[in-house]
C-alpha cells in the first residue's frame, strides 16, 4: 500500500502537475475544467476505473454519520465538481465520498473571469467563482441518467450536493430559492449541504444570522421532512456550511439556531476573506477579491472547527486547509468525523487521501465521540494568525 501510495504521489507532484500547471497558460480555471473532463472520460470507461482502483488505495476507517455509512473519512469538497460531470471517478481517488455542487435554483455563468488565482508559494488558491452552474436540476438529471438514488451507492461512495442561492433571486427570496433546488436534489443526495457562506455571492453571509439561519434551515428541514414522506423514507440530512471569519458570539447564535430547526451537522469551514500566511510573491495577489483556501486557512479553520465541537453535539465535517496528513489528524482530534479536501487535492494529487485513510487506520483516535480530548484555543477567529502547523 505504502508503494502504491508513493507511486501516486511521485507522478501528481513529479509528472502530472508541472504539465497541468503550464498547459492553458497556466490558467487555473481552464486547466481545473481540462482536468474535470479527464476525470470524466475516467469515470465513463469500466476498465479505467478498475485501474484506478488497483493503484489508489482507499482503505480508511469507516464511520456512520447523520445516517450515513461512510467507507473512509476523506471526502470532496464541494466546488470540485459543480455540476457533478466526474461523479463516477471520486470512488476510484480514494474518497470516502463527494460533494457535488455548489448549485443553485436557476442556472448561472458565476462572476466575471479572471476569478481563480493559484498562489504556489503559500500552497493557496484565491477563488471568487460565484457559483457558476448549471443548475439544481440539471444536477439532479444527470445524477438521475446514472441511476444515482439516495442510499442506493451506485457511485461506491455516498453523494452529498451543496446548494446556494441564485445570484439575481433577493435575499428576501432566498428561501423559496434554496427549496427549489432542495426539490430538484434531495431524491438523488445522501445529504445535502447548505451554503451560506460563501464570499463571492453579495450578501449571502448576511443568511448566517441567527434569525435568517432558524428560518432557512427550518424550511428546508421541514421540506425535506414531506419530500421523505413522498419517497417513503428518512428525511435527508441537511449540513450547514460556516464561514471561517464569523465571530465567537455569532457563531453560538448560529449553532443555537441551526439545532433548533433540525440541522443534522456543520461543515466548517469555507474558504476566508482575510490574507495573512501569504509568501513571498503570492503576497502581490492579496489584493484579488475572493476566498482564500489551502495552506494560510489552516489553523483558522481548526479554531473554528474546534470551537464547533466544543458547542454543540452535532457532526462537523471538517473542510479548509487540509493540506497534509497531520491536518486531517489534528481535525480529527478536534472533534470532526469526517475531513474533505479541495485546495489539498489540488496540489497534493489522490495519494493525500490515501495517505490520511492510511494515517487513520493506524492510529487511535483522541476523540471519545462527544467532546474532543484536547484542550481548544480560546482566541476568537479575529485574534488568529495562519500559519504552518
Amino acid at each position: 500500500m505504502r508503494l502504491r501510495v508513493k507511486l501516486v504521489s511521485g507522478g501528481y507532484t513529479r509528472l502530472l502537475r508541472p504539465v497541468l500547471f503550464r498547459s492553458h497558460h497556466g490558467d487555473p480555471e481552464a486547466i481545473h475544467e481540462q482536468m474535470i473532463a479527464l476525470l470524466a472520460a475516467v469515470g465513463s470507461n469500466p476498465l479505467a476505473q478498475r485501474a484506478l482502483g488497483l493503484l489508489i488505495p482507499r482503505a480508511g476507517r469507516a464511520v456512520n454519520v447523520a445516517g450515513i455509512d461512510f467507507p473512509n473519512r476523506v471526502g470532496l469538497a464541494a466546488g470540485m465538481d459543480k455540476d457533478g460531470l466526474a461523479a463516477r471517478a471520486w470512488a476510484g481517488l480514494g474518497f470516502g465520498f463527494a460533494e457535488l455542487g455548489t448549485v443553485t435554483g436557476r442556472a448561472q455563468p458565476g462572476n466575471d473571469k479572471p476569478r481563480v488565482f493559484r498562489l504556489p508559494a503559500s500552497k493557496a488558491l484565491i477563488n471568487r467563482m460565484g457559483f457558476n452552474n448549471e443548475g439544481a436540476a440539471a444536477l439532479a438529471a444527470r445524477l438521475a441518467a446514472l441511476g444515482v438514488e439516495r442510499g442506493n451507492g451506485r457511485l461506491g461512495i455516498p453523494i452529498g450536493i451543496s446548494i446556494g442561492k441564485t445570484k439575481a433571486v433577493p435575499l428576501a427570496d432566498a428561501v423559496d430559492d434554496y427549496l427549489a433546488s432542495l426539490n430538484a436534489v434531495a431524491p438523488h443526495a445522501d445529504y445535502v449541504a447548505v451554503n451560506v457562506s460563501s464570499p463571492n455571492t453579495p450578501g449571502l453571509r448576511k443568511l448566517q444570522d441567527g434569525r435568517a439561519v432558524e428560518e432557512l434551515l427550518g424550511e428546508l428541514c421541514s421540506r425535506a421532512g414531506n419530500l421523505a414522506v413522498r419517497y417513503r423514507g428518512a428525511p435527508v440530512p441537511i449540513f450547514l456550511k460556516v464561514a471561517p471569519d464569523i465571530e465567537w458570539p455569532d457563531l453560538d447564535g448560529l449553532l443555537l439556531a441551526a439545532e433548533n430547526a433540525g440541522a443534522a451537522g456543520f461543515i466548517a469551514t469555507n474558504t476566508t476573506l482575510r490574507r495573512r500566511g501569504l509568501k513571498g510573491r503570492d503576497a502581490a495577489k492579496a489584493g484579488e477579491d475572493g476566498g482564500l483556501s489551502g495552506r494560510p486557512l489552516t489553523r483558522l479553520a481548526r479554531e473554528v472547527v474546534g470551537y464547533i465541537t466544543a458547542h454543540t453535539a452535532l457532526p462537523v465535517i471538517a473542510s479548509g486547509g487540509i493540506m497534509r496528513p497531520e491536518d486531517a489528524m489534528a481535525m480529527f482530534d478536534l472533534g470532526a468525523r469526517l475531513v474533505q479536501l479541495y485546495t489539498g487535492f489540488v496540489y497534493s494529487g489522490p495519494a493525500l487521501a490515501a495517505n490520511i485513510n492510511a494515517w487513520d487506520l493506524a492510529r487511535e483516535p483522541l476523540w471519545d465521540g462527544g467532546r474532543r480530548s484536547s484542550g481548544r484555543e480560546t482566541s476568537g477567529p479575529a485574534a488568529s494568525d495562519p500559519k504552518e502547523g
